[in-house]
C-alpha cells in the first residue's frame, strides 16, 4: 500500500496554503514536491472576520469552509503535477482555525473535508485537534510529535521553534519526555500592524521593524499579559493575541514604526524567555515557519539566546516554510494506521489519542 501523503497547512498568518507531497514509507517523510497557494483578498478577509462573532456567521463559516476546500484542492493539483505516477494514500488537511477555546472544550478549524475528498478523489483526514481537546488537552501544539520523529538527536538537546502567526516550541532532549507549548504571538501582530500602516502583507526581512526603536513601556505592558507567565501545557491564538489586544495597550501617540519594532522584540523575547525557563540545557535551536525568514527577528533571537546556536530547519532537511504541512501529512499517516498522534505531556490530554476525522474518497 502507498505511504505517500499530502499535508496541507493554512495557519494563523492567513497568507495562504502550504502543501507538501511526501513519502512516509521510511518513517521520516521524504520530500517529493511542495506548493504554496495564496488566499485571494476576499477569502482572507472573510477568514479573518470569522475569528469574531458576526451576523449570519454559521452560513458564512460553511461557505468559507467550502471555499477553503477548493483552494486546498488547487494546492493538491499543483503538487501532483510535479510528480508523475504517484498514488496518494491520504491528505492531511489542517483547516483554518477561527476559534480556539480549549478551556471551554472546543476548537474550530474550518474545512469541508467531504468536499475536498470529492474534488481530489483522495481520502482526507482533518479536524485533528478536537479529539485531544475531548480528552482534556489543549489541542495544540500537535507538531512536537512530528518534530521528535524527524529532528531529535541522540547527542544534543534541540529546540524546534515554529514561528507562524503564533510561535510554539518543542524541546527535544537526547533522552526523556518531549515537551512543547505555544510561546505567544509570532508573525500575527507584526503582519497586522504593517498591513494597517503600510498596506503590505508582511515586513520583509523585518526591515521596517529594524528601522524603529523599541518602546520600553509598551513592551513591558505587553509582557504583563498573564498568558506568558502560565506554565505549560498551554496554547493560544487570535482569540487572545489580536489587534484589539494590542490597541488596549497603546496611548495613541506612538510612531507606527516604533510599535513594529516593539512587536518584533515581543516575539523575540517571549520565545527566548520560554527557552531560558523551560529548556535550560538546549544548545541547538532550529527555527521554522514564515518567521524563520525574518532576518531581523532571527538576529534578535540569536542575540538573546547566546551562546546557543540558532539555525533554520533547512539544515535538518526540511525547509522552514513546509515543516507544518509535512507534520500534517505525517499525522494523517498515523491516523490511517490507527496510531496516536498527540503527546499528552505537551497538550495535557488524558492519554495518547488517534487524531482526526476521515472522509473517504
Amino acid at each position: 500500500m502507498s505511504e505517500i501523503f499530502i499535508g496541507l497547512m493554512s495557519g494563523t498568518s492567513l497568507d495562504g496554503v502550504d502543501g507538501v507531497l511526501v513519502d512516509c514509507a521510511g518513517g521520516s517523510p521524504r520530500h517529493l514536491a511542495d506548493a504554496h497557494q495564496p488566499f485571494d483578498g476576499a477569502l482572507r478577509d472573510e477568514l479573518l472576520a470569522l475569528n469574531t462573532s458576526g451576523a449570519n456567521e454559521l452560513t458564512r463559516a460553511a461557505r468559507a469552509g467550502n471555499a477553503l476546500a477548493k483552494v486546498y484542492a488547487t494546492t493538491v493539483q499543483a503538487l501532483l503535477t510535479q510528480v508523475q505516477d504517484v498514488t496518494v494514500r491520504a491528505i492531511g488537511g489542517h483547516g483554518q482555525t477561527v476559534r480556539h477555546q480549549p478551556d471551554e472544550g472546543y476548537t474550530i478549524q474550518l474545512l469541508n473535508g467531504a468536499l475536498l475528498a470529492e474534488l481530489t478523489g483522495i481520502d482526507v483526514v482533518c479536524d485533528f485537534r478536537s479529539r485531544d481537546i475531548a480528552a482534556g488537552g489543549e489541542g495544540a501544539p500537535l507538531v512536537p510529535a512530528f518534530h521528535h520523529a524527524v529532528f531529535a538527536s541522540s547527542a544534543a538537546h534541540r529546540v524546534i521553534v515554529n514561528i507562524g502567526g503564533i510561535a510554539n516550541l518543542t524541546s527535544l532532549l537526547p533522552a526523556g519526555v518531549v515537551t512543547g507549548f505555544d510561546c505567544g504571538p509570532g508573525n500575527l501582530l507584526l503582519d497586522a500592524w504593517i498591513r494597517r500602516h503600510r498596506h503590505v502583507a508582511f515586513d520583509r526581512d523585518g526591515a521596517w521593524a529594524a528601522s524603529g526603536t523599541v518602546i520600553r513601556p509598551l513592551l513591558e505592558a505587553l509582557l504583563s499579559e498573564a498568558f506568558f507567565a502560565r506554565l505549560p501545557p498551554k496554547s493560544s491564538g487570535r482569540d487572545l493575541f489580536n489587534p484589539a489586544w494590542l490597541e488596549k495597550h497603546l496611548r495613541g501617540n506612538e510612531a507606527a514604526v516604533d510599535v513594529q519594532a516593539t512587536l518584533l522584540e515581543l516575539t523575540a523575547m517571549t520565545i527566548s524567555d520560554a527557552i531560558h525557563q523551560h529548556c535550560k540545557t538546549a544548545h541547538e535551536i532550529y527555527l521554522c515557519g514564515g518567521g524563520a525568514r525574518n532576518n531581523a527577528l532571527r538576529r534578535r533571537i540569536e542575540t538573546l539566546l547566546k551562546p546557543a546556536e540558532v539555525a533554520v530547519t533547512d539544515a535538518l532537511g526540511i525547509h522552514a516554510e513546509f515543516v507544518e504541512a509535512a507534520a500534517f501529512a505525517w499525522l494523517a499517516q498515523r491516523t490511517m494506521k490507527r496510531q496516536d498522534g498527540n503527546l499528552p505531556a505537551v497538550t495535557g490530554a488524558a492519554g495518547p489519542r488517534i487524531l482526526g476525522a476521515i472522509h473517504r474518497a
